[in-house]
């Protein structure tokens, strides 16, 4: 026997044998750790579970019967999935938006360098204009002027 008894052997009000299979994964400093898997699932079951999972997962399993646990009593219908289905619908928003956002910087893209050329043309022609110079002369990039 342990000097100390693991949560489960605590609540169950028995002793906690040195190889307790409870003891790794509900340490008695966590009580509410084994309250929540006990509640939904059953020392028994949970006993099974461990045992039936090889030893390095075991820690992974306690962790995700506690998570599945504390989901199912703060909400009782849903569980995990009334979570899952939350960031689903987080996810599908967050996508519309940024598809909207992406959308409204392309429409910026093809019309800035547009506007940014007229204003450039513009600019160029009123200061050949103010300065009395001929401006449809043929550029040196038009192909038709070689």
């Amino acid at each position: 026997m342990t000097s100390t008894r693991c949560a489960a052997c605590k609540q169950l009000r028995r002793r906690c044998p040195s190889d307790c299979i409870f003891l790794p994964y509900f340490p008695p400093n966590n009580p509410q750790r084994f309250s929540c898997v006990h509640r939904i699932y059953g020392a028994s079951n949970v006993g099974k579970m461990l045992q039936q999972v090889q030893e390095h997962q075991r820690a992974d399993v306690a962790g995700t019967l506690y998570y599945e646990a504390y989901c199912r009593i703060k909400d009782p219908v849903y569980g995990c999935v009334g979570i899952v289905t939350v960031l689903h619908e987080e996810i599908y928003q967050l996508q519309s938006q940024m598809a909207k956002v992406q959308a409204e910087i392309d429409l910026h893209k093809a019309q800035s360098p547009v506007q940014g050329q007229q204003q450039v043309e513009f600019s160029a022609n009123s200061l050949a204009d103010q300065n009395g110079v001929y401006t449809s002369s043929p550029s040196l990039f038009d192909p038709s002027f070689h």
